[in-house]
């Protein structure tokens, strides 16, 4: 039986007991259960990159994981890989500062990546690989020798063509993709403008079902909407509260609260999703004194300035707003830059009569999942969600919302804290059966078994694909 072998940029400690690693991780170790097999990547720290791979093994899981020298650390994990890749994949070209040596030392450390994996691989094993740390991965694997299927997932959005091909080696980015035997999107929307990327360099023959031949390469495309674990989330979220969560929620008393937790990052439509509160304020003054905003962000990448200027901007939007609407006794918007248990948030999801989920452009969000599965079935709050959200292809049945129109939130929020018991109970079960239906082992199954389905690829095989590669495009 193969073994699974998974490379990530991180990978979750094996002794992670509080469940801190969220859904991928359960998602990833249930499909490694299921197989056997291997975890590599990068420990997150910075240290000695020739020293031993550091192993654990458990039952038949084996973690890997390796330091990254400074230099690495700087040029493929903080520069190319979040200020050039993360901000171009959510369509924020403004923000990419592309340098060569970035470039040059992102490429590196795929290739070091390979190397170091290659002796830990065995024959039949298949490798699934995550993210856009990893994009000329599988690449690097194939100039290593090896020629085992390779699947990949990108968990964040792929732009168009028009924001892709800004990025200087798009081009080499672009062929190094189609190396991988099995490509895995969030949304038929990102899984299509990856096809028009290469359409856009090259050309692109479909063979049917998916299967796709360019650069003399054959792949096949999919959609996999990543999921939770509904039942879990639910377990977690019932319950009495901890004494002072408890507490805060006898102050609140009949206060209506407006709850979002998001990572600190200028994806998420923080500063947008702000003024729309405020514009709730201003539209719909009976809500005054009986609702409130609370908004989680923990920082992220805290060394990169971008993330720095968001974090400015929100204290003073925060305090600005409150300044202008609060009185004697009622905060309208609390904004809190500090992280929280994950098991506590579901109870707090279940205790707060709106989710609030309106990013600007987001791979899925898995968020506005756990918020739908923390609620009480017979008394569910309401679900605001970014149209923007590759949630939004699948709970259909949230409040969609253009994150742009801060008009156009206000009066969702308007309409969440006043709908109907009957609306809301009809609502939140469509959703939860949609959530139930593709939760994290039905997304990590399809995509293993798909993969399983590739036929491996011998050297002269492939050595006949590069003679047959096409060529560009005038």
């Amino acid at each position: 039986m193969s073994r699974l072998v998974v490379v990530s940029n991180r990978v979750a400690p094996p002794d992670d007991k509080n469940g801190e690693a969220g859904g991928l991780a359960v998602g990833i170790l249930g499909a490694l259960k299921a197989a056997g097999g291997l975890w590599f990547g990068w420990s997150g720290e910075v240290g000695d990159p020739d020293a031993p791979l550091e192993k654990v093994t458990h039952d038949n899981i084996t973690w890997a994981t390796f330091n990254l020298c400074e230099e690495d650390y700087e040029q493929y994990y903080l520069q190319f890989s979040n200020a050039v890749l993360w901000p171009a994949f959510h369509y924020r070209l403004d923000l990419v500062d592309f340098q060569r040596e970035a470039w040059d030392g992102y490429e590196r450390v795929n290739q070091l990546l390979a190397h170091k994996l290659k002796p830990l691989v065995e024959k039949d094993d298949i490798l699934w690989i995550h993210d856009y740390h990893l994009l000329p991965f599988a690449s690097e694997c194939r100039k290593q020798g090896l020629n085992n299927r390779i699947g990949f997932f990108l968990h964040i959005p792929f732009p168009s063509p028009e924001v892709f091909n800004a990025l200087p080696p798009h081009e080499e980015l672009i062929e190094a993709l189609c190396d991988y035997d099995l490509l895995g999107f969030q949304t038929e929307n990102d899984r299509l403008a990856f096809l028009d990327c290469v359409a856009s360099v090259t050309r692109l023959d479909h063979d049917g079902n998916h299967q796709h031949q360019a650069f003399g390469k054959t792949f096949r495309t999919e959609v996999y909407p990543i999921g939770i674990e509904p039942d879990e989330i639910a377990k977690n979220a019932q319950g009495p509260l901890p004494p002072k969560l408890a507490q805060l929620k006898a102050e609140l008393g009949e206060i209506k609260n407006i709850f979002s937790v998001e990572r600190l990052d200028y994806s998420k439509g923080l500063p947008e999703r702000f003024l729309a509160f405020e514009a709730l304020l201003e539209n719909y003054p009976q809500h005054h004194g009986k609702i409130r905003y609370t908004q989680i962000a923990p920082t992220s990448r805290g060394d990169v300035q971008a993330y720095q200027d968001i974090r400015h901007q929100l204290e003073t939007e925060a305090g600005r707003i409150n300044g202008k609407f609060g009185q004697l006794g009622w905060t309208p918007l609390y904004y809190l830059n500090q992280h929280f248990d994950r098991k506590l948030l579901m109870k707090v999801f279940r205790y707060a009569e709106v989710g609030l989920v309106t990013p600007l452009r987001d791979g899925m969000n898995l968020v506005a999942k756990e918020y739908v599965a923390a609620q009480d079935p017979a008394n569910p709050g309401v679900l605001v969600l970014s149209k923007f959200a590759g949630a939004a292809n699948e709970l259909t049945s949230a409040l969609i919302v253009n994150p742009y129109d801060r008009d156009d939130v206000a009066a969702a929020l308007d309409r969440a804290l006043t709908m109907p018991l009957a609306e809301r109970i009809s609502r939140h079960g469509e959703m939860l059966d949609v959530i139930r239906k593709n939760d994290i082992n039905h997304w990590q199954e399809r995509f293993v078994e798909d993969l399983k389905q590739v036929t491996p690829v011998d050297d002269a095989s492939r050595m006949q694909q590069k003679v047959a590669t096409f060529p560009k495009l005038a």
